[in-house]
């Protein structure tokens, strides 16, 4: 991206534009000024668009090498660039430097591994001789990509999110125009940045950072294909409704329930809650909010989690030691506090923090709550997580499936076979064992049931939401 004085640009076309007008890039942790970043104008959207759908006929033939050449060259500037990236995500976003290191690492693999997909390929090949009247014929079952992708990004994780929608467009040959989160489109400036490096055709990524009425329009534009967005349950499913004949990918919201079984180990569940609930300020979501408890560990246990989140440092994002960073906008440290302050009049109990300060919202504990206070019925999205005690393991599954969200969950136990009943009895999208909801592997299948999503991301399962199934029969070969 080149360094230009005043307004970042963005990407159209192979060519970097500025728009008309600007708007400020903000860090959520003193108000300064990072970036301003010019504004796309409707001649501007328009060409991305068609220049998407105009690409698409070359993209769509681009061989192996070429795809898995580009995805290893932004790989590798992911990798040569990493704490820059970092410190770029902890700016723009507020994210502790910690945890911005682990996510510019993780964009790395995002894109090798979408490199090693399509080196391994995912041709098959299917006997068609398995009944007499059939006759001697072979079929050859191949993916072929649909279109022009539209992804639509949130702010809390500002780079890998994007690649998780730019490397599988890439990886199957689909362009992709990004629209990134108003508040944090840094992060997809630097991915356009590094794909202009590369030899593949020029309209295969494109990023316009603009207002979402305009993304609105975009939605409903037939030559998008294809839409990829993370953001809001209430977002999500409205731009699925825009059009019934067009694939759409939703990765929404959730308000993860973690069961604590009596025969786990306390001190590792505690810790691994603690950063589970409160790592990015809460504001993930497969973030811990809901904590189960079996009822004979629980006065133990809850003493645990107490001394762990107490431990918690939270400060300026910039500090390497710091854990916990500032919430994105102060109205939203004023929605957390309200839904807490509307919790404990209800009868909840404070175990720790419950307090703001300027951009902070202080991890917060919350027991004696009901499941329908907000803090347990919808998402927080932030430092609040609740704590309860269950008295048999069927009572902790049926607490976690009591919710309109169903991203992940945890189940913290050292017998397997409650292991096995929790994965086939909770309605989520994934269950990670003995350890929190918060884990994410780059490679494994992401997303939810109910109100958490539709479809799956992860490398291959994003690329087989962006592709089709076609077969090619032969027949009367000599097999």
């Amino acid at each position: 991206m080149p360094n230009m004085p005043e307004t970042t640009p963005f990407l159209v076309n192979g060519e970097w534009r500025t728009g008309e007008g600007t708007f400020e890039v903000k860090n959520p942790f003193d108000d300064s000024v990072v970036a301003e970043i010019g504004v796309p104008t409707q001649a501007d959207v328009e060409e991305a668009t068609a220049a998407a759908a105009a690409t698409f006929e070359e993209s769509r033939h681009l061989p192996v090498h070429a795809r898995s050449e580009a995805l290893d060259h932004i790989s590798k500037r992911l990798a040569e660039t990493a704490d820059e990236n970092a410190a770029l995500i902890a700016r723009e976003g507020g994210k502790p430097l910690k945890w911005a290191k682990v996510e510019a690492t993780r964009a790395i693999s995002t894109f090798r591994w979408a490199s090693e997909v399509i080196r391994h390929g995912d041709e098959e090949l299917m006997r068609l001789d398995t009944e007499a009247s059939l006759g001697s014929r072979v079929g050859l079952l191949r993916r072929f990509p649909i279109g022009p992708v539209l992804g639509i990004t949130p702010f809390n994780f500002p780079l890998n999110l994007v690649a998780h929608k730019v490397a599988p467009a890439l990886g199957v040959g689909a362009p992709i125009v990004v629209k990134p989160a108003s508040s944090t489109p840094i992060g997809s400036l630097r991915l356009a940045e590094f794909f202009a490096e590369t030899d593949l055709p020029k309209g295969m990524v494109q990023v316009v950072p603009v207002r979402s009425k305009v993304a609105d329009t975009m939605a409903r534009d037939e030559r998008f294909r294809k839409i990829s967005f993370t953001g809001s349950a209430e977002i999500g499913w409205y731009l699925k409704s825009l059009d019934p004949k067009k694939r759409v990918t939703l990765e929404l919201g959730g308000n993860a329930g973690v069961i604590v079984h009596s025969d786990a180990d306390l001190d590792l569940a505690a810790q691994r809650i603690a950063f589970g609930g409160y790592y990015q300020a809460g504001q993930s979501c497969i973030s811990v909010q809901r904590v189960l408890v079996a009822s004979e560990v629980y006065d133990d246990f809850a003493t645990r989690l107490v001394k762990q989140v107490e431990s918690l440092k939270v400060g300026d994002p910039m500090d390497p030691t710091v854990d916990v960073g500032p919430v994105i906008e102060r109205s939203e440290v004023d929605r957390i506090s309200a839904w807490v302050e509307e919790a404990v009049s209800q009868g909840a109990e404070l175990l720790t923090g419950g307090n703001a300060d300027g951009p902070f919202y202080f991890p917060t504990l919350l027991a004696h709550t009901t499941p329908e206070m907000k803090v347990c019925r919808e998402e927080v999205f932030g430092p609040v997580v609740t704590i309860s005690p269950y008295q048999t393991f069927d009572d902790a599954l049926a607490q976690v499936n009591d919710s309109r969200y169903g991203l992940q969950a945890g189940v913290f136990t050292n017998d397997i076979n409650r292991a096995f009943q929790a994965h086939r009895t909770l309605e989520v999208g994934g269950l990670i064992v003995n350890d929190v909801s918060a884990f994410r592997a780059d490679q494994m299948p992401y997303g939810g049931s109910k109100d958490s999503g539709f479809g799956r991301e992860g490398l291959r399962f994003a690329m087989e939401e962006m592709t089709e199934p076609r077969i090619m029969v032969l027949s009367h070969v000599p097999l």
